[in-house]
């Protein structure tokens, strides 16, 4: 199986959608698979990182890197995509000297341990060539280097020649990265360099070569020698190279792949120019390349451009490596050597993908994106149940036990210094029973309706109980705690309610309620008393427990706290606070929709007559805005 890696500028990652094929799916994973590509680099992205997104990042089955400017937000930009079932980098770092900092750490990648690191940083006397700072180099997202066995790939998109003030920009980022690739391979790594390097090798790379020379008056050898072009051929093999080498650039280390298949081939151009749609005409220029170390010649069975590929103003540039290829006096299948150790041998996988091999550099372990939990599982998994006990109900924590074998447990209501006041509404659900079949000992008791007994042994009523508020279960194995209820308003008709004295809601109950539960030998009973009378619970059902108890019928109309008498014995009061203002039902109904009636329209000043709404139709910004006008 071939391993294809292709570059692209894009000019907007977005950008390849509007045109055919792409337009269909509007997929990345539909276009890598078009591109027929196990490694695809990007060039030009135009994205910060709040514009990532999940169909960019989350690409079933691919891995994904991104070197964002910092410098000029979305400009710029570079992007790799690794086929998972093909290949797996061990290494990624951005930018090319090395002076940035991974994710998570405060140290720079120059300055990890070596078996952290990918290496080969220019040095300071290669940087002092240039008058570029190296945190101004790598400050707008143009190189991305991921690391596997087989050999170092550098994603790149080299500055243009633009204008003059860009000039010192220009070279000093080329000359990083010639330091930086001679670096690696005299440290015995391959290096595979591929992207936008914008720049023409020679007059065959151009279709507007001998224009250019006429209007710069420039010869031959003046156009291959300027100061871009001649550091750039003097990184390739075969390069042109009129006069004595720079120092440090004695051999050339770079094979042009793509013009090494097609040594003749005139009009193999990557760009055109869209202001004047040179396309159709193939007016353009090669500036984009695979170039590999002198040693991989033969690792490459094809190379070739794809011009008929639209989406961008670049068309892809690919080169293919044979499935078999030379290793330490041998050949191993590229797979063996084109993922972490141990993942494949002889070309068949040992293991399966795991996301520790993903560098820390992924895009998938962005926060935005890494570990993030499906909405499903939310419906999905369910709560680990409660150990159950021999009658079939959740087993009580110690701490419940303990109380339950001193004969009481205790639960205060979240308001104990308050006087008793109005009871509230009765409900029909106060008291919840397992099911209406089970017997009333066996029923759970709402915690708000606390069950103490207090010192002189007296109990609350089952009225109280049934007015109480439920509130929610505390957590197993934990001590009962007051309920914390609020004392603000609890419904919408609590807004037209008079205030209550004391700043107490006259809604909600603040009565500590309290019950009684007697264990005693193998026949358990729950009694239930109101000042100093007990009603024994052997009723079988809930409303036959409510009839012992004497309690109001669940289908009787509950009464409202706030006709209730602060004493609390369910006599209506009569006044119970002579100073509360009376807010009447009529004249908050008709301010409520005087908030929402339309307005009326505004007169006209010189007839004092309603005026017409019209809108604006004549085409401009103001289209379809309404304003008023006189009806006359």
């Amino acid at each position: 199986m071939v391993l294809r890696i292709t570059t692209w500028n894009v000019n907007g990652i977005r950008n390849p959608f509007g045109y055919q094929p792409w337009r269909e799916h509007k997929t990345f994973e539909a276009m890598f698979d078009t591109l027929e590509a196990d490694i695809v680099v990007m060039q030009e992205t135009k994205i910060q990182r709040k514009d990532l997104r999940d169909d960019m990042v989350l690409v079933k089955g691919w891995d994904c890197y991104f070197s964002l400017p910092t410098y000029k937000k979305g400009y710029s930009g570079v992007a790799i995509y690794t086929r998972q079932s093909v290949c797996a980098p061990i290494r990624a770092e951005e930018g090319i000297t090395g002076i940035l900092q991974p994710p998570n750490s405060s140290s720079s990648y120059r300055d990890l341990p070596s078996d952290q690191s990918i290496g080969g940083y220019p040095t300071s006397a290669q940087l002092a060539q240039s008058s570029v700072e190296a945190a101004t180099i790598d400050s707008e997202g143009r190189c991305l280097l991921l690391e596997f066995p087989a050999f170092v790939m550098i994603g790149v998109y080299c500055p243009a020649n633009r204008d003059e003030t860009r000039d010192d920009f220009r070279l000093g980022f080329l000359n990083a990265l010639d330091a930086r690739v001679r670096n690696l391979v005299a440290g015995g790594k391959r290096v595979v360099l591929t992207g936008d390097i914008n720049i023409s090798r020679e007059e065959i790379d151009t279709a507007n070569a001998e224009e250019h020379m006429r209007k710069h008056a420039l010869t031959g050898f003046e156009y291959v020698s300027t100061p871009a072009r001649r550091l750039f051929n003097q990184l390739l093999i075969d390069g042109k190279v009129f006069g004595e080498r720079d120092d440090g650039r004695d051999e050339p280390v770079l094979w042009d792949i793509c013009r090494g298949f097609h040594p003749r081939r005139k009009g193999m151009y990557t760009c055109w120019e869209q202001k004047i749609n040179a396309r159709p005409g193939n007016y353009g220029s090669r500036i984009d390349y695979v170039l590999c170390s002198a040693d991989m010649q033969d690792w490459f069975c094809d190379a070739n451009i794809q011009e008929g590929l639209l989406g961008s103003d670049h068309c892809p540039v690919y080169a293919t490596i044979k499935d078999m290829i030379r290793w330490d006096d041998g050949k191993v299948d590229v797979r063996d050597v084109m993922n972490p150790p141990n993942t494949f041998r002889d070309g068949k996988r040992l293991r399966d993908y795991s996301t520790k091999d993903i560098p820390a550099l992924s895009g998938k372990l962005i926060p935005e994106f890494n570990r993030r939990r499906n909405i499903r599982d939310m419906f999905t998994k369910k709560p680990s149940p409660l150990p159950a006990t021999s009658n079939g109900l959740a087993a009580v924590s110690q701490h419940e036990e303990n109380n339950l074998a001193a004969g009481s447990v205790s639960i205060q209501s979240s308001d104990e210094n308050a006087q008793k006041p109005a009871s509230g509404r009765l409900s029909e659900n106060a008291l919840s029973t397992p099911s209406e079949s089970q017997s009333f000992e066996d029923a759970s008791v709402p915690e708000t309706a606390a069950k103490t007994i207090d010192a002189t042994g007296s109990k609350r009523g089952m009225d109280d109980m049934y007015n109480s508020r439920p509130a929610k279960r505390s957590k197993s194995g934990t001590a009962s705690t007051p309920a914390n209820d609020t004392k603000g308003q609890k419904s919408l008709k609590g807004f037209f309610s008079p205030k209550a004295p004391d700043g107490s809601s006259p809604q909600t109950t603040q009565d500590t309620v309290t019950a009684a539960t007697a264990v005693s030998g193998s026949d358990p009973q729950t009694v239930v008393s109101q000042g100093t009378q007990t009603a024994p619970s052997t009723a079988p059902s809930k409303s036959s427990a409510r009839k012992k108890l004497g309690t109001a019928s669940p289908k009787k109309p509950p009464i409202r706290g706030d006709e209730l008498s602060a004493s609390g014995d369910g006599t209506p009061s009569q006044n119970d606070s002579p100073d509360e203002p009376v807010i009447d039902p009529a004249a908050s109904k008709e301010t409520w929709s005087k908030l929402f009636t339309k307005k009326p329209p505004p007169r006209c000043e010189g007839h004092d007559e309603a005026c017409l709404t019209m809108v604006t139709k004549k085409a401009g910004i103001n289209c379809g805005r309404p304003f008023w006008m006189c009806s006359r």
